[in-house]
């Protein structure tokens, strides 16, 4: 494979600049830049020049020898001055040297996959922690990054083939010494792995809220304070406030950390009975947000809501311009009365569903997780009827393994790795 490399740091101005080299001649490129190889993993500065002995800065040198790196290669990562002008040295000289090429975007990481060093679930939990802006983001992408969901994909693999080796001995050596019966513990492994297997699908639709943002909806009728309510918890004004109804007519999102959960909050157009066909479409999708949210905060003037709207039960019914009325529960955006309750009764809500998250935190692994439940199903329902169908049976069980299998990347995985990878960064 090619020797790659890539400045893994943010681009401009910094403290520290970082390239990274990876592959067959990082180490060549270690001794031409510097005349001398560091031990592996010590930091050791030293001056870089060019070939013709031109300073280029003081840099510290350090090395991972294979396979002890993250790429699995070996690595080779100059800690250089954050200058514009160093770093753009460097890579000219990087350029310039036999067998190197640029990095494609996460070329780095596809590589630590390709060598082994990480599983496909392992590296989306990267480029999870890499996106993550909350508290609870970090946590959920280090779980991922730690392999948590390998190692329960490991169990589970391990408790079916186990189910379907008895199926096939109970085949295949039918006059040889096999218990005959082998159906109870089969159908107590598929039971043992169909319950966790539901409740990972279970969390995994949790999992991917925390990963994009809960939805919190500001819905009601025009002119009752709901963008003024949405400027009022962003801290800024991020809608247009009017006194002239129907002033929204589209949906504004605003993106939000409510203690540490991701949270995007919703500004809706007003509802109401109109003939301006803009407008319909506006109160349209109102009501489509509200049915999509994980919590619509309703707010009213009367205590009624517009028709076509109908509460759910985590929904919250406040009553608005508490700055206008003499109710010591109203809420306004205008004084700030009643929003830190709001706010902590959307994060006493959103947290409570967050207890539910389990390990897999995307839509491909619920896929692949509710694939698998629906071929373990259809294995429990096949064995009871008898040694007769244990060969369909296996064949179920041994689907419900591929669709796990391709959690962490033992199979059908081609088809994802470029989008995985497009999201990552040069250096990465």
């Amino acid at each position: 494979m090619d020797t790659i490399f890539a400045l893994a740091t943010a681009q401009g101005k910094a403290g520290v600049s970082i390239v990274r080299i990876s592959g067959a001649l990082a180490f060549d490129v270690c001794h031409a830049l510097s005349g001398c190889l560091p031990e592996p993993r010590v930091a050791t500065l030293k001056t870089i020049k060019k070939r013709d002995g031109e300073f280029i800065d003081r840099a510290v040198l350090l090395t991972f020898q294979a396979p002890a790196s993250f790429t699995g290669e070996d690595v080779l990562e100059l800690h250089l001055h954050g200058s514009i002008a160093v770093v753009r040295a460097v890579m000219s000289y990087l350029s310039d040297f036999k067998g190197l090429r640029l990095a494609e975007p996460g070329e780095f990481t596809r590589r630590a996959l390709e060598n082994g060093q990480l599983d496909i679930a392992r590296v989306e939990g990267l480029a999870d922690l890499i996106d993550s802006e909350t508290e609870a983001q970090r946590k959920q992408a280090l779980r991922t990054l730690s392999g948590d969901l390998g190692v329960k994909a490991k169990q589970w693999r391990t408790d079916l083939i186990r189910a379907a080796a008895l199926l096939e001995a109970t085949i295949d050596f039918a006059d040889e010494d096999v218990p005959v019966d082998v159906s109870p513990e089969v159908d107590d492994l598929l039971t043992k792995t169909l319950a966790t297997l539901k409740t990972e699908v279970k969390g995994a639709a949790v999992a991917e809220r925390i990963r994009t943002g809960f939805v919190v909806a500001i819905v009601g009728a025009p002119n009752v304070g709901k963008s003024t309510l949405l400027n009022a918890l962003a801290g800024r004004d991020a809608a247009i406030t009017s006194e002239i109804a129907g002033t929204t007519r589209d949906v504004i999102e605003v993106q939000m950390d409510i203690k540490g959960l991701p949270v995007t909050v919703v500004d809706t157009a007003g509802v109401r009975e109109t003939d301006d066909i803009v407008e319909t479409l506006g109160i349209e999708k109102a009501i489509q947000k509200a049915s999509d949210s994980d919590i619509a905060v309703y707010l009213t003037e009367t205590g009624m809501l517009p028709v076509g709207l109908t509460a759910r039960v985590q929904d919250l019914v406040l009553r608005s311009k508490g700055d206008l009325n003499s109710d010591p529960n109203a809420i306004s955006g205008k004084t700030g009365q009643g929003v830190d309750s709001l706010i902590n009764k959307i994060h006493d809500y959103l947290q409570k569903l967050s207890q539910d998250v389990g390990v897999a935190t995307r839509e491909r692994h619920r896929i692949a997780l509710q694939r698998s439940v629906e071929n373990l199903a259809t294995a429990q329902g096949i064995l009871s009827l008898g040694p007769d169908q244990y060969e369909i049976c296996s064949e179920e069980i041994r689907s419900g393994i591929r669709a796990l299998d391709s959690l962490i990347g033992h199979v059908d995985v081609e088809s994802i790795l470029d989008e995985i990878f497009s999201s990552f960064c040069l250096g990465k």
